[in-house]
Parts: structure tokens; C-alpha cells; sequence
């Protein structure tokens, strides 16, 4: 692909390699209208407005926002800069995304607690084995 150009302009490869992606997931993103370059014949040109959205698609994702939601918070974004209503959204979207991952949480102790339990009961089964021999 080509260099990085002065304009703030980018390849697919370039992001995809700053990245650490594969182009494939950069046009599947272009697909779900995440993220709209322009075009030149067949080469996406890329401005900082996707590479900026791209940085917030991993950042959503790693956070485990759907892309649905993703999307809905960019829109949200496009028809109304700084608008509270997208602040709004997003709060009550990181509520909902607190309270599914306190349950992973709590599932997850009470998961260590029976493990703790049956590795106990093996122990001490094991030592008894180990003492009638």
C-alpha cells in the first residue's frame, strides 16, 4: 500500500497495520456504515474522521458494546454534535453494561467457590486414600 500521505488521509492497509486489524475487518466495518471513506476507482481513502470512529469501533467493542450500539451512538453523534441526548444514551448504555458484567462477576465467584469445594473435597478424599495404603 502507499505511504502515509501529509493530507491526514489513510490506506486500509495503513490502518489496518496501526491498527493491528486485517483489511477484511476495516471493510466489514465500511459495510455495517461504521465507517464511509472516499474513493478513488477501487482504493478507500480513509480521512482522520474514520480513523478517529475506527479507534472508537475497538474501544465500544472492548467494552462490549454491539456494533448496533456502536452505530446508534455515531448517529446519535452525526445529527447532533455534543448533544445530550448522545450523552444520555451512552450513560445509559455503560449502566446496562455495568449491571451484565456485576452478574458475569457474581456467576463467575460462585463458580470459584464451587471449584474451591469439589477441589477440596478431592484433597481431602486423596489424603484419606493415601493413608489407608
Amino acid at each position: 500500500m502507499t505511504q502515509h500521505q501529509t493530507n491526514d488521509t489513510y490506506s486500509i492497509g495503513e490502518l489496518a497495520k496501526e491498527f493491528d486489524l486485517t483489511p477484511r475487518s476495516i471493510r466489514f466495518y465500511e459495510e455495517q456504515e461504521l465507517l464511509s471513506p472516499e474513493r478513488t476507482g477501487q482504493n478507500r481513502i480513509y480521512g482522520n474522521k474514520d480513523r478517529v470512529r475506527l479507534k472508537l469501533i475497538l474501544r465500544g467493542k472492548r467494552l462490549g458494546f454491539s456494533l448496533a450500539e456502536i452505530k446508534n451512538l455515531f448517529e446519535l453523534y452525526d445529527s447532533n454534535p455534543n448533544s445530550m441526548l448522545q450523552l444520555e444514551t451512552m450513560l445509559q448504555m455503560t449502566e446496562q453494561k455495568r449491571a451484565v458484567l456485576r452478574q458475569q462477576l457474581d456467576d463467575i465467584q460462585m463458580l470459584m467457590a464451587e471449584l474451591d469445594e469439589v477441589e477440596k473435597r478431592c484433597r481431602d478424599e486423596l489424603t484419606e486414600l493415601q493413608k489407608g495404603n
